[in-house]
C-alpha cells in the first residue's frame, strides 16, 4: 500500500562532490531543462511520509517533462552528485543515503494521466498519485490498478509488484504494465516493452534500474453502475481477535473480494485499542454481505459498511496520508494466519501502546488478504516479481521489530519472504527477490555497470 519511484547514485570516478551549490545547479542544469522546470532549495514542500531514517538535498529539480529527467540524471552523471527521485514521498526503507550533497528529483509536475481512444489503455506519469489515476479512470468510465492508499505514487507502488483492490479481477499492477519510459543507467530515456530484460527486471525490481517516467497500462472500461464495491469498517473488541484472526484465515476470497486488519489505539469512546476489519467487495450490498457472512457474525461494535464510489474506495487509508513524524516499520510476508500467533500480536500491540506514554498513539499493525487466483494464473517468470505463488497474506508494523519475528515463526514461509515495498532494509536480498535474484544481478551488471541506480536493496558490485 506505501511506495515510491526513487534511484541513488554512487560516485563513479572518485569521492562525491562536496558543498553543492544552489546557484551552481541553477546556472548549470537550468538553461538544459524545460521552461516549466524548477531548480529550488529543499524545504517543507518535499517533506517526506517519515522522517525516520529520512534521506535529505541540498538542491530540488522538479522537472516538467521527461526528457528533464534525463537530463538532470546525465548532469549527476558528470558531476558525481547523489540523487534521488521521488513521486509520493512514501519510500520509507532504512538504506536509501541522500544527504545535503545531493539532488532530489521531483516528479510531482509529471502527473498526467491519459488514455486512448478506447479506454483500454492508460498512460500514467511517473509523478502521479493514486488519487489522481483513480479520479482519471472514474472520468472515463474505467477501472485502472492501483494501490489502496490516494496520497501514493502510483507508478513506484507498482515497480514493485502492486498489491491493489483490483488484484482479484486483473492480478498485480506489473501484470497490468504495457510498456515503460525510463532513464536507465546510461541516462537516456528509452521506451521498453516485453521481451527486454530491462521490462522484466522494472517490473518488481524498479528502482535498482532506472526512474520510470511513465507507464502504459491497461485499463477496463465500465460503465458508471459498475464503479461501485461495497466497502467500510467493521469495528471490534480485542477479545474477538482469535475469531476474527480464524475468519480472515478461512474465509474464501473470491476476484470480487479483499479485507483489511488494523490494530489502532485510542478510538472513543473508551480510548482503548480497537480491532478494524476493512472487508472490500466489488458488487451489492446484498452479494457483500453474503461473501463476508463469517466476518459480520463475529458481531462488531460499529459497522459503517456501505455501497461506495470507486473515487472514494480509499478513504479509509487518509490518516497514512499524513506526513512527517517517527514511523519506523517491519513487515513480513504470510502464507497462512495462526490465531494463536495474531493473539500474542495483539496483546503486543497493547501492552506496546499502553506502556509509552502516547508516544506510541500511531503505531499500528496491518494485515492485507487478497484473492491470489488471477495473480497465481500468471507465470512466475513474467516478471521479477518474486512471490506471487507464495505470498498469502502481508504483514506491516510500526513500529515494533519484536512483532515482525513473531508473524515470521508461524508464517507458514521458510525461507521468509517479504513485499519489498514494505521492507525495513535490514532483510537479507533473498527474501526481497527470492529466485530473482541471480537473473537481476547479471540485468544489473549489462543495464547500470556503474551502479548509478543503487536503491535500498543494493544489486551492485562493491566500490
Amino acid at each position: 500500500m506505501l511506495s515510491l519511484v526513487f534511484a541513488l547514485v554512487l560516485p563513479i570516478l572518485g569521492s562525491f562532490v562536496l558543498g553543492l551549490s544552489l546557484d551552481d545547479v541553477r546556472s548549470e542544469l537550468g538553461p538544459q531543462l524545460s521552461g516549466s522546470a524548477v531548480v529550488s532549495e529543499n524545504g517543507r514542500d518535499f517533506a517526506r511520509w517519515s522522517d525516520y531514517h529520512a534521506p535529505t538535498a541540498g538542491v530540488v529539480v522538479t522537472v516538467a517533462c521527461e526528457q528533464d529527467v534525463a537530463v538532470t540524471v546525465q548532469y549527476c552523471i558528470e558531476h558525481e552528485i547523489q540523487f534521488l527521485a521521488q513521486a509520493g514521498t512514501h519510500g520509507f526503507t532504512t538504506t536509501i543515503d541522500l544527504d545535503d550533497d545531493g539532488i532530489l528529483i521531483n516528479l510531482r509536475q509529471l502527473n498526467s494521466v491519459t488514455f486512448n481512444d478506447d479506454k483500454t489503455e492508460v498512460t500514467v506519469g511517473g509523478g502521479a498519485l493514486i488519487s489522481e489515476v483513480i479520479e482519471a479512470a472514474s472520468s472515463n468510465n474505467t477501472l485502472v490498478a492501483t494501490g489502496n492508499c490516494n496520497c501514493v505514487g502510483a507508478v513506484g507502488a507498482i515497480l514493485g509488484g502492486g498489491y491493489g483492490s483490483l488484484m482479484g479481477l486483473y492480478g498485480f499492477g506489473v501484470d497490468n504494465v504495457l510498456s515503460l519510459n525510463v532513464v536507465s543507467g546510461d541516462g537516456v530515456l528509452k521506451t521498453v516493452t516485453f521481451g527486454d530484460d530491462l521490462f522484466w527486471a522494472l517490473r518488481g525490481a524498479g528502482p535498482n534500474f532506472g526512474i520510470v517516467t511513465s507507464a502504459r497500462m491497461k485499463s477496463y472500461p465500465r460503465e458508471p453502475s459498475k464503479q461501485y464495491a461495497w466497502v467500510g469498517a467493521l469495528t471490534f473488541t480485542g477479545d474477538k481477535i482469535e475469531a476474527v484472526a480464524k475468519a480472515i484465515s478461512e474465509i474464501t476470497l473470491t476476484a470480487e473480494m479483499n479485507i483489511y486488519m488494523f490494530f489502532l489505539d485510542a478510538r472513543a469512546p473508551d480510548k482503548k485499542p480497537t480491532i478494524i476489519l476493512t472487508p472490500w467487495y466489488y458488487g451489492t450490498e446484498a452479494e457483500g454481505r453474503a461473501a463476508f457472512a463469517s466476518v459480520i457474525d463475529i458481531g462488531p461494535t460499529l459497522n459503517t459498511m456501505a455501497e461506495t464510489h470507486y473515487t472514494h474506495w480509499n478513504d479509509g487509508s487518509e490518516s497514512a496520508c499524513i506526513k512527517g513524524g517517527r514511523k519506523p516499520s517491519y513487515a513480513a510476508g504470510l502464507a497462512e494466519i495462526v490465531p494463536e500467533t495474531w493473539k500474542q500480536v495483539w496483546d503486543e500491540y497493547v501492552s506496546w501502546v499502553s506502556s509509552n506514554d502516547g508516544r506510541a498513539r500511531n503505531s499500528t499493525v496491518i494485515l492485507e488478504a487478497y484473492s491470489m487466483a488471477k495473480a497465481g494464473s500468471i507465470a512466475d517468470s513474467s516478471s521479477s516479481f518474486p512471490w506471487r505463488s507464495r505470498l498469502k497474506f502481508n504483514a506491516l508494523i510500526f513500529p515494533c521489530k519484536r512483532t515482525r519475528s513473531l508473524l515470521q515463526s508461524t508464517s507458514g514461509l521458510y525461507p521468509p519472504a517479504t513485499y519489498v515495498n514494505f521492507a525495513h532494509g535490514d532483510e537479507d536480498l533473498s527474501e526481497i527477490y527470492g529466485h530473482n535474484l541471480p537473473r537481476l544481478r547479471e540485468i544489473k551488471a549489462k543495464e547500470d555497470e556503474y551502479n548509478i541506480f543503487d536503491q535500498s536493496f543494493y544489486l551492485g558490485p562493491s566500490y
